[in-house]
């Protein structure tokens, strides 16, 4: 077994095609919280993957989980989106982007962690990393989660990032089944941030 990477909360293994994750004990933390919080966010995240699983989405599939920590999927090979983005047709890929995300969405399943590196391309785009996700029907949540990947495009693929986030939305607006009050409550999301950005510069 090979760990492959670490996270705030968890390990990740890589163990005969396999990934195994991990979520350790915190120490800094009362242990019957800890448990708690672990066991709460082992079963969520393993929801997750059986609803993802009923849709027939492109991500890992879940194999086994303990119910307490750990949980054990499937391997999906091929490089993160992150490594290749700009290399490849990235329009294409971030139209595909947008509607997976926007299948997530008429869901109402939130990602809560859109990055090119919790995506792989094997044939198609893959979503992984679901331990920040939730089930949720709200807009607000939906509208945050495209506010996330605007960000996350901006910051790593900044020279391209426009082009990537405006294909992605025109995809998204297409699949999705509520976009004209996501895209509504986006605004309102970015405008928050733009005015709490000024009130900080203010303040300096």
């Amino acid at each position: 077994m090979k760990k492959i990477a670490q996270g705030a909360e968890a390990k990740i293994f890589l163990a005969d095609s396999k990934i195994i994750k991990d979520r350790f004990k915190k120490d800094y933390r009362i242990e019957e919280i800890d448990t708690r919080l672990r066991k709460s966010r082992t079963k969520r995240e393993s929801k997750i993957f059986d609803k993802l699983a009923s849709i027939n989405f492109p991500s890992p599939r879940l194999i086994r989980t303990d119910k307490k920590e750990k949980i054990e999927m499937e391997f999906i090979e091929g490089p993160k989106v992150r490594d290749i983005l700009e290399e490849k047709d990235y329009k294409k890929l971030s139209e595909e982007i947008g509607k997976k995300l926007a299948i997530l969405h008429n869901n109402n399943i939130i990602h809560g962690d859109l990055t090119t590196s919790n995506m792989i391309l094997n044939k198609e785009i893959y979503f992984i990393d679901f331990g920040l996700s939730y089930a949720s029907h709200k807009i607000e949540d939906k509208a945050v989660d495209l506010h996330l990947l605007k960000q996350a495009l901006e910051s790593k693929h900044y020279k391209i990032w426009e082009d990537c986030f405006n294909s992605a939305i025109e995809a998204y607006k297409k699949e999705s089944e509520q976009s004209d009050e996501i895209l509504n409550r986006l605004e309102t999301v970015e405008g928050r941030g733009r005015y709490k950005g000024k009130k900080k510069r203010a303040k300096q």
